[in-house]
């Protein structure tokens, strides 16, 4: 793909993604819909809190109205509020969210879902990308230039809140909770959800200015909520990124329950509870203590490329309901269509309160291999080309061969930023540490001679 990634566009605002592509993106994706529906489309935005997001949603519409699109904006809203709304409400053809997740502020993106609350198939971005190449040239006049409609049920976002709370299999009345917003999206929803479940949160970097985005809050920083977590005033803490799509949480000792953790506790929660439908699916960056885990509770897992369009297509193959990320992004498809960070949140308090153990003690029942992550730069120009040099190609097998089979390593392109990933897992620490590190070496070198 020329623009999309493994999640959208993506690129520095004003760089990568100006305000130029944003409007060829809108009047591509107006026209597309308006051949494929054959009627006059209406299109959902939403977006972060970013200071760039305004103006990009303002380039969005305008394409989208001179392609003879409607379009209503959301406000600021979690990326999966769109994808739940565009699937809720009938007269949505489609929604966009701009955002660059948990990305630093100087960084935008671009997500597109269809009109079921589905992100575009690959096929469908090529087709998107094939107008954004040649835009329309036909000028639309009168009564077929598309207008900018306000949302017809209520507030986006409580009716949002309301889905989430539907959710919820029991109240958290009691519970007292950390929530850390990233200064994100869920700035506009997280406190009236947890006050609508009966929790006493406690609801922290929910002050945005645009520029204040992920910036050490969140969950990529969870440094201030683990100490939160360590004065003994909370049950558990929740944090999620930029858009909300991601959450982690903390246990009331301080330590981070990521999202293979979660998944593990959940899987588990839903077979006991008759709601698991088949098994979970991970990544090839699932730890291999979370295969263990299911294996004993007889929970089948399936492994596909980073990625969450790549889980919710195993998921939607297989007909299962759990599926995620290590990075926090589940999907819960009984709700949702989509990573959900608040949901995911809301699901595992639940089955905290309702197994009576505390958030440690649901933690410790899955036991993690050691696993080290090194992001190494490089530009989005080469760094798809990194992993198959043959020095990284040596460099990998020579690992491979050092753990014998009871380690792995996984050298690959990041889908989302300008950086190689790599990462090394097993069971002894040191040899790990040591591995990785001369791994990401060999990965810098070969980057810097590109």
């Amino acid at each position: 793909m020329k623009y999309f990634g493994t999640d959208g566009i993506r690129g520095e605002a004003n760089v990568e993604l100006t305000f130029d592509l944003a409007y060829k993106v809108g009047l591509g994706l107006g026209t597309l819909l308006k051949e494929q529906l054959g009627h006059r489309p209406l299109v959902f935005i939403g977006r972060d809190t970013r200071i760039s997001g305004g103006m990009l949603e303002a380039a969005l519409t305008a394409g989208l109205c001179n392609a003879g699109a409607d379009v209503t904006s959301l406000g600021v809203v979690p990326t999966p509020a769109v994808a739940y709304l565009t699937a809720s409400t009938e007269a949505a053809d489609a929604g966009i969210v701009i955002s660059a997740s948990h990305n630093p502020f100087g960084d935008n993106g671009i997500k597109i879902f269809g009109g079921a609350g589905y992100k575009l198939t690959d096929a469908q971005e090529a087709q998107l990308e094939a107008y954004i190449d040649n835009p329309p040239t036909r000028v639309l006049t009168g009564g077929d230039i598309g207008g900018v409609k306000a949302f017809a049920d209520g507030d986006p976002v409580e009716a949002y809140v309301r889905h989430l709370t539907g959710t919820a299999p029991c109240r958290l009345i009691g519970m007292r909770v950390a929530v850390d917003c990233a200064n994100g999206a869920s700035s506009t929803t997280a406190e009236s959800l947890f006050r609508a479940l009966g929790a006493d949160a406690v609801i922290t970097c929910k002050d945005p200015d645009g520029v204040n985005i992920n910036e050490g809050c969140g969950s990529t920083h969870l440094e201030k909520l683990q100490e939160m977590m360590k004065s003994g005033r909370y049950a558990i803490g929740c944090a999620f990124d930029g858009d909300a799509d991601r959450c982690l949480l903390v246990d009331e000792t301080g330590e981070v329950i990521d999202g293979d953790h979660i998944m593990g506790v959940l899987a588990d929660f839903m077979k006991r509870n008759g709601k698991l439908k088949g098994g979970a699916v991970g990544t090839i960056l699932t730890n291999l203590g979370l295969h263990a885990f299911l294996e004993e509770k007889n929970i089948p897992i399936l492994s596909t490329k980073v990625g969450d369009r790549y889980v919710l297509e195993c998921m939607r193959e297989q007909g299962w309901n759990i599926g995620g990320e290590q990075s926090g992004h589940l999907i819960l498809s009984d709700y949702a269509t989509t990573g959900d960070g608040q949901l995911t949140a809301v699901q595992f308090l639940c089955a905290m309160k309702m197994s009576g153990k505390t958030a440690s003690e649901l933690n410790r029942m899955i036991e993690s291999f050691p696993q080290v992550s090194i992001n190494v730069a490089a530009p989005n120009a080469v760094k798809h080309q990194v992993a198959q040099l043959p020095e990284v190609v040596a460099v990998g097998e020579e690992i491979k061969a050092a753990f014998g089979g009871a380690g792995r390593v996984v050298i690959r392109p990041s889908g989302t930023e300008p950086k190689v990933r790599v990462m090394v897992e097993g069971r002894d620490k040191a040899m790990v540490d040591e591995l990785a590190k001369k791994a990401a070496d060999v990965v810098k070198v070969a980057v810097e001679g590109l």
